[in-house]
């Protein structure tokens, strides 16, 4: 992996140091041997997110989309991303877009929103700009420290992010 690559973190779920963010840093450690530059823990920045004027906000959403990097993470709420995490990825709209390589990143209950990541969240990245690589991520919950949980996911996908981040160089 090339030295000076970015990796962020940004994860929507409503609870602070929860197990999405923690599974967002395991996956952003695994896809590049190291820890992330910018972790964005949105639960943390309350109602600033509301604040189109808060300048620390727009001084993530500057760094996010620098990114080399990013793993966009979120637990499965109705089949779909968190509002939360929705209010950060609206600020990208207007010509503030992602630049670099993004990975959707959502954990659920149940097998059965599996397609979450593929349906609701790659989209809206791709739309605003990422670059993402082989499918989207779909982890269960209880599993979410389980590297075995990951595991195939990797071996398919870490080779791909891993040549376009040498590309991005």
């Amino acid at each position: 992996m090339p030295d000076h690559i970015t990796v962020a973190v940004v994860v929507g779920n409503p609870k602070p140091a929860s197990r999405t963010l923690a599974a967002a840093t395991y996956l952003a450690r695994e896809l590049t041997g190291a820890e992330p530059d910018l972790v964005v823990d949105l639960a943390t920045l309350g109602t600033a997110i509301l604040d189109w004027a808060a300048e620390g906000v727009a001084t993530l959403v500057k760094e996010v989309g620098e990114a080399d990097l990013v793993v966009f993470a979120s637990p499965t709420y109705k089949g779909a991303y968190t509002g939360l995490l929705k209010l950060f990825l609206d600020r990208f709209a207007g010509g503030t877009g992602l630049s670099g390589v993004a990975v959707p990143l959502m954990l659920g209950g149940s097998p059965a929103h599996a397609l979450a990541p593929e349906l609701a969240l790659r989209p809206v990245l791709t739309e605003i700009g990422a670059t993402v690589p082989g499918r989207g991520l779909y982890v269960i919950d209880s599993a979410h420290d389980d590297p075995e949980a990951y595991a195939g996911w990797l071996a398919a996908t870490k080779p791909i992010v891993t040549t376009l981040l040498g590309a991005r160089a």
